[in-house]
């Protein structure tokens, strides 16, 4: 494949300014026709109907630049953002590392973005239909007195651009902000999306943090079901450190990638025994093959996004998983997707 000649030199590059050369090659691409889908992979989540199980998580296209393109690869839905109200930097750099031994990734990145207002702009300006759902990931400022009211006003502004809005309240790159997962908190911060969003708005998802408790579960899975949300999305980086080999294995920030794979499958499992299967679960986390991602869906979740996994094995990953995930869906005998979650 092109990319295992090219991968050498796209390492040699910092991760960071990799990213961004990749995002703007992707800009100058001509856009491909309408994908293909193996026969089987749809299932409706939320009311929505998405062509394949598998999806791009965020902090790829922070800014939605990308999205059209990304679904053009494969991926039946893809997560902009995280985009907060106002513009940010972010944390200092350096604040992205791979640890290559590891086939993992730390960042700090801190919600670097451009602001929900440009996203707007650029939405806006999108002529050609999409090809597959498009979820908005939205965040507070770091320096927000009201992080609760950044939320609300984020509902506001991206709503009308999502076909689901997430709130992340996971990230452990912006200090105090997974404090909002504590149940009192998280039921007056998603009453306040709620209202904003209005009720012909889109399904609010919710992104949590693999480090969490029995009893923050337990609170988590009772509140999404109460407040009705179209999703729980398991999970974000984690701030544990499993025995890694890199050089950067000290470096703070969230890790993702092939070690996080068996915590990120056990909260699921969780999940999915505190909600009792009554709410949609998305898997994230160490999914690199179709049989992880098979395997998430037999664990209980209806929906499977990936993000590092592409660093290391680059653009034709979703469409060699999506047709991986159709023959282990024959292999074991199920006809859809969804007679398959939580078969386990």
């Amino acid at each position: 494949m092109l990319f295992d000649v090219l991968r050498p030199a796209i390492f040699s590059l910092d991760p960071e300014r990799a990213h961004r050369l990749t995002i703007r090659a992707l800009k100058l691409a001509p856009l491909p026709g309408t994908p293909s889908y193996p026969d089987g992979l749809g299932i409706e989540v939320a009311g929505l109907s998405f062509p394949t199980p598998l999806g791009l998580a965020p902090g790829f296209d922070k800014d939605a630049e990308v999205p059209r393109q990304m679904m053009a690869l494969g991926f039946g839905h893809v997560e902009v953002g995280t985009l907060t109200p106002l513009p940010q930097t972010g944390n200092p750099k350096p604040r992205l590392f791979r640890l290559v031994e590891d086939r993992a990734v730390i960042n700090r990145m801190g919600f670097n973005n451009r602001g929900q207002a440009s996203a707007r702009e650029r939405l806006e300006r999108r002529t050609a239909p999409r090809r597959g759902i498009l979820g908005i990931n939205i965040g507070a400022n770091k320096d927000s007195e009201d992080r609760a009211t950044d939320y609300r006003l984020g509902t506001q502004a991206m709503a009308p651009y999502a076909d689901y809005l997430t709130v992340n309240i996971s990230s452990p790159n912006t200090p105090g902000l997974r404090a909002l997962q504590d149940a009192s908190a998280l039921e007056d911060l998603l009453d306040g999306v709620i209202e904003a969003r209005g009720r012909s708005g889109p399904p609010i998802f919710l992104k949590v943090a693999p480090d969490l408790e029995p009893r923050d579960i337990d609170d988590i899975a009772r509140i999404g079901i109460e407040k009705k949300l179209g999703a729980l999305i398991v999970s974000n980086t984690t701030i544990s450190r499993p025995a890694l080999a890199s050089r950067h294995r000290a470096e703070a920030g969230g890790l993702s990638g092939a070690p996080l794979h068996d915590l990120a499958l056990q909260r699921l499992r969780d999940f999915r025994q505190a909600t009792g299967g009554t709410l949609p679960l998305i898997g994230v986390g160490g999914i690199s093959t179709a049989s992880e991602a098979w395997q998430r869906i037999r664990a209980g979740a209806s929906l499977v996004q990936l993000y590092s996994a592409l660093v290391y094995e680059g653009p034709g990953l979703a469409k060699r998983i999506n047709r991986d995930l159709a023959a282990l869906m024959e292999r074991d005998g199920f006809n859809s997707i969804a007679e398959a979650v939580g078969s386990e």
